[in-house]
This record gives structure tokens, sequence and C-alpha cells, in this order.
């Protein structure tokens, strides 16, 4: 690949071409051109050290377009006149990568490091006192991407996905121009190879991006790294290349000759396969990387790193930190997770201090009012934070929290805003203390509602609505995924209905006037009715979906589901006692209380009977019954996994076998796995199942005659 020395020679073959734009070329200057592109594609993108201006790239690639119009057979599919195809692409197709790009566990001081050196000596027995090497290297905030190379040509691009799987996105690998569309692999003797790295946007050049889509009226990305992992998945390559992604290369993940046989262990380190990959031409970051000798210098170079993290033109997150020697790594292995041979470094939470402005109350489906800090915009982290839970009234009195407060605000691992603190020494008298109402903060009639706290909870909660507002939640909460899951009936609708009146109680929602709704604007006859189909597929829920819907304090999706199996008509429950409760295991007093008063009101037994006869089930369901096993059915004790597509029964259908034969269904391949079923494109779970050796495996077919006898 390209080198420096390079650099005297290759510009002035460029100033030849330049100053004779003109000329009419023979044939063989296409790929003489072609490459010399290339490099400064490679001294612009990789390098970072472009040696001519944009103009003058520009005319070269007019020249090499000339030519290859010229002598279109001379043209190259690795020509960078190639990167961006004319057409879309179509859907992204998820591929598997070859090996699993797993997660990393994470540390957050020198401690932390020092606990991860301990458990490297553990598990390869190195004894106390002599060094381990360790590569340290930036943990960057953007899009991960696995990229294939075979024949020394890029064959594939995908997301991390899900990180045995992902997405394929190789149309908008070729137009990122710090991949090389080829590399000479050949000449270390890799046929194929998949790399592992991070697709970025500069910081300069995202708040670029930011102000053309202002001022193009366009929505404006929150951070770099959305802007990054949006461009990953973009259909158009062209609009893909328009962000100026950078990928940086960190791993070589996997590597074989041309008989397919694995050559990664020719590397005896880490850092020699990094040094291999810079050698190739990708972008590594060795800027940020350091070879260090013992975890003590580990730590003081990621300490350094987070004290000047703000002036990397990217963002980064943290350090990855991973054992140099190979055999080392051998020796550790992976968790179902994670390498043990590394960890990431996680940077401390990033703060800002802002003013707070006032609070707001909101109140939920069960009464709790919930007090929210309107801040003074402040920039954190990649967004911008306007708005912070303030949880209860516990929280704003263990702060000392006033009204005009300067206040220290942090995003808790870069996600959640969180007040950390008031300043107090920048009062200067003119703020208010923060008293919490005792009232309902959101009842705008003319009947105050004292609020309520009852012993052992944090929330204060209005006992009694008059103002509809619980209302609204409860019904947002009753169609809800959580709880009766109609499909496509969100938030959003709810509250454009409720404020036409057209749903005021959780009775109206099934009780719609569809042709009505078709006259809204954005709801078509196709959206109606599905919303349709969807509240009358509700209407069958088994009882225990009902009775969590109902909003009921402390009665979640376990215990509905308990007491739903020991009742066969949700009225039933009028005449139970504290003991027909609490005689059912893990149902306590508190939540038997709760539902006795719930079926003591008769407005709620109304509620019941006319969902009832609307047509909703109240009836126990075969889903709600308790599940009785055979001792002697043919799966008793058993654990069981599907993985594949199952030809003759659907996944959910053979776990519900599996279940009435005495099984348990779990999600993971592990020690605890007794059998694995295994359908048509079975991937990663069937390779770990063999390795383990103590898995039965069974086809579908096999399966099922087991079932069956």
């Amino acid at each position: 690949m390209f080198k420096k020395s390079d650099t005297s020679s290759l510009l002035a073959k460029t100033k030849t071409y330049l100053s004779d734009a003109q000329t009419n070329y023979a044939a063989d200057s296409v790929s003489e051109l072609a490459d010399l592109i290339r490099f400064h594609e490679w001294c612009y993108y990789v390098n970072n050290q472009p040696v001519i201006s944009d103009y003058e790239y520009d005319q070269l690639y007019k020249i090499l377009e000339r030519l290859e119009q010229e002598y279109p057979d001379q043209i190259n599919p690795d020509s960078p006149t190639q990167r961006v195809g004319s057409d879309l692409s179509p859907d992204f197709e998820t591929v598997e990568h070859l090996v699993p790009m797993l997660s990393l566990a994470n540390s957050y001081n020198a401690e932390d490091l020092n606990d991860f050196d301990e458990q490297i000596r553990k598990l390869a027995l190195i004894p106390e006192g002599e060094d381990i090497e360790y590569v340290v290297e930036p943990k960057f905030d953007g899009g991960s991407v696995a990229l294939v190379y075979e024949g020394d040509k890029l064959v594939r691009g995908a997301t991390r996905g899900n990180g045995i799987q992902g997405e394929e996105m190789t149309p908008n690998a070729r137009v990122m121009r710090s991949i090389p569309l080829t590399a000479p692999f050949s000449a270390r003797g890799i046929h194929k190879a998949e790399l592992r790295g991070e697709v970025l946007i500069r910081k300069d050049n995202f708040d670029r991006i930011n102000k053309d889509r202002a001022k193009n009226g366009l929505a404006l990305f929150a951070n770099p790294r959305n802007a990054a992992t949006g461009g990953l998945r973009m259909k158009d390559p062209k609009e893909a290349s328009q962000r100026g992604m950078d990928a940086f290369i960190y791993q070589l993940g996997y590597a074989s000759n041309t008989e397919g046989a694995a050559v990664l262990n020719k590397f005896e380190t880490h850092f020699s396969a990094i040094e291999l990959l810079d050698d190739l031409g990708f972008k590594v970051p060795m800027d940020v990387s350091k070879l260090c000798s013992n975890i003590s210098e580990v730590a003081k170079f990621c300490e350094e790193w987070e004290a000047k993290r703000e002036s990397y033109p990217y963002e980064i997150d943290g350090m990855v930190i991973k054992v140099n020697s190979k055999s080392i790594q051998d020796k550790c292995g992976f968790t179902a997770h994670h390498p043990r041979w590394a960890i990431a470094y996680k940077f401390k939470a990033k703060q800002g201090t802002t003013i707070l402005r006032d609070i707001e109350y909101q109140v939920g489906k069960v009464g709790s009012v919930t007090p929210v800090a309107k801040l003074e915009p402040v920039f954190l982290a990649g967004v911008t934070i306007s708005s912070v839970s303030l949880h209860n009234e516990d929280f704003i009195l263990s702060k000392d929290l006033h009204l005009g407060d300067t206040v220290l605000v942090e995003r808790a691992g870069d996600v959640i805003p969180y007040i950390v603190k008031a300043i107090e020494d920048a009062r200067d008298g003119s703020e208010v203390k923060v008293e919490f109402p005792k009232v309902c903060p959101v009842n705008d009639t003319d009947q105050p509602v004292d609020l309520i706290k009852e012993a052992g909870e944090a929330a204060w909660r209005c006992p009694n609505c008059v103002c509809g507002e619980q209302t609204l939640q409860r019904i947002i909460f009753h169609v809800s995924k959580t709880a009766m899951d109609i499909d496509g009936f969100g938030k959003t609708i709810v509250e454009k209905f409720y404020d036409l009146g057209w749903i005021q109680t959780i009775q109206d929602v099934y009780d719609l006037d569809y042709e009505k709704i078709k006259t809204l604007e954005g709801f078509g006859d196709k959206s109606v009715n599905k919303l349709q189909l969807a509240i009358d597929k509700a209407k069958q829920n088994p009882i225990h979906r009902l009775l969590h819907s109902l909003s009921i304090h402390h009665l979640g999706k376990k215990v509905s589901k308990l007491i739903a199996a020991e009742i066969s008509h949700v009225l039933d429950l009028k005449d139970w006692k504290l003991e027909d409760f609490i005689n059912i295991k893990d149902v306590g007093p508190i939540v038997a209380e709760n539902i006795i008063t719930f079926f003591a009101v008769e407005k709620n037994i109304a509620l019941l009977e006319q969902l009832e006869a609307l047509g909703v089930n109240l009836k126990q369901t075969e889903e709600d019954r308790p599940k009785i096993v055979d001792a002697n059915a043919p799966l008793v004790g058993k654990t069981i996994l599907f993985t594949g597509k199952l030809l003759v029964v659907g996944r959910k259908q053979a776990q519900e076998m599996a279940t009435a034969a005495g099984a348990k269904n779990i999600s993971a391949v592990s020690s605890n796995l007794d059998i694995l079923v295994v359908g048509e494109k079975a991937g990663s779970k069937l390779k770990k199942a063999t390795a383990l050796g103590t898995v039965d495996i069974w086809t579908e077919e096999e399966f099922l005659n087991k079932i069956n006898n």
C-alpha cells in the first residue's frame, strides 16, 4: 500500500496530469490515474494529511471519468468512480458475521482495571510480578461495522446488528473513501478476512451537516453517532456518501487462506495484526492507541485521554483495553457476552451547569405525581437537555433545590440526564425554595383534591381525580403493548381522540365510530381498518391482560396471571375476601386490599359489565389456566431451545407444545441446555451447542415424534 515516502513522486505525477488536463491519454493511463486518485483518497481520508486541494482532486476525478468513457473496457470494479452506484440499493438483508461481534465488559476507574488484570492472571496462570502487555485503543461512539474481503476485494459490509447477524450495507461501505475497495491481503497469505471497525462523523463535519439541514428546514441530528448509524442504513449510497462518514478499523476478526484454513494464529499479538491493517491502507486509530507494558501504564494512558477527549476530532466515550498476546487471549476465552481478555474503560459522565427555571408536574395512571425540572437548555454528550425527572419530593429535598438555582447536570452513562446537585455558592438570594404541592397540581377544575402519601411510598398521589388526567393516562396504558396490546393505538392517537371527545372512558375504546375516524387527516381506509382489526383482536385477550390493564395500584403482570389462573370470570373477584388473595403464593396483602377496593366501587363493576357487553372477554381462557404437567410427560425436567426456521409448526406453537410436554423454554445456548431443536438455516446456536458436546440436537421431525409419542 502507499507510504509517506511515495508522496514526492506521486505528487509530481499529479501535477503532470493537472497541467495537461486536456491531453489525449492512452488506455494504460486509466489504471495509473485510478491509483493516483486512490493515493490522494488515502492521504485525505486515512492519513488526514491531504497534499492537494479539493478542487485539484475534483479535476483529477473528472479526467479519470473522461478516460473511462473513452476506454470502457479499462474500467475496473475498484475504480474510484465506481464507489457510487446509479440505482437505489434494495432493502438491506440480514447476514451472519463470520465470527460473533461480542460486547465488552465495562470498567470505570483504576481499581476496576486492576481487578481485570488480576482476572487475566488467574485465567492464564500468569504469576504475580510478571507484566502483561496490553493494547489501549479509543472507544469510538459511532456505528459498528464488519467488512469482509475475499480475493483482496471488498465483498461485504454489514452493521453489528445483534452481534451474530447484521444488516448488509455493502453499497454504503463502498462510498466511504476511508474503506479500500481492494487491499493486498493475498500478499500476506490471507484469502478471506473479516475486519471490525467503527463508522464515525467528524465533529466539525457534523456541525456542517446540521447547519445545512437547518437551512433546508430539515430536522437536526441529535449527535454524530446518530448521524453515522443512520447513514449506514440509507438506501441510496449517494446520500450516504454525503454524510462524510469515516471508518476506523480496530480488529482483524477472521482470516483464512485459499483452502479455508484459519491463519489468525500467524499473528502472535493483537498489535501486529493492527500494524498489518495499517500497512494495507486501512484507517486505524494509531494516534490514539498505545502498546502498554503493564496495567498501571494502561490506567495512566486512559486518564490522559479522558482529560483531552474533547480535543479529539471524533466522539470517544472511553478506551478499550485488550490483552496483546494472542496465546493469552486464547487461554482467557469468551463468555456468551464478551471476550474475557478485553474491557472498556468508560469515561466519567459528561457534566454541565445550567439554570433550573421551573418545575412541572405530571400525574400518572394511579395518581402518582412526578416533578419534572425545566432547565435552560444545556448540551451534554451530544444531546440538548431541557427537561429532567426529579422523581419525587424526597429527591428535591435531598438536593435542596430552588427555582433559579445553578445546577450541575450529567448524563449518567451518557444516556439518562440527572441533576447531581445545586451549586449553592452561585446563589444570589433571588432563588425560591421548591415547595412540593399539597393539592393535585394538574387539576384545573374548581374542586381542589388533596394529595396523599401512603406509608412506605415515596410518591404523593392524587386519590380522587376530578380533572380527567388520570383517566386519560389509564386509557393510554390500557391500549399499550404491556396491557391489552392494541397494535397501532399509540399515545398520540389516544390523546387526539380524547381531545375530540371520542374517547372519555376505557369503554369508548371498543365503541368507536370508524367512519368518523376516516374523516380525519392522516386516517385512510387502510389504517382505520387495521385499527379496527387490532381492537377486535384485543377483545379476545386472556383475562390476565385485562386485569393488568385496569391500572389497579401494585397489580402487575405477574400477580394478574396468578389471579387469572384462579377465577372463571373477572367479576368473580367481587366476592373475594383478603384470605382468598393471600392464599395464592406471591400475592401480598397490599395488592390484595387494592383489588378488593377496586371491586367494591360500583362504577368499576359497571365498567367491566359494559366492556363485556361490547364484546370484551371476561372469562378465563386456555392461556389463563394453570399449566398442569403430567409427571410422565416426555420432556419433564428438560430445558429446550428452538433455532432456525421450523416448517411444520411455528416457533411459538412449538414452544407451547414443549411446555405442555413438561420442558422449560430457555433463550440461549449454555451448559444448562438439554435439547436444541434445529430448523432451516440454523446459525450460531447450532455451532455453540455442537461445541458444548452435552446438548441433544434434534430435527423438527424428531421433536414432533417425541411429543406425539
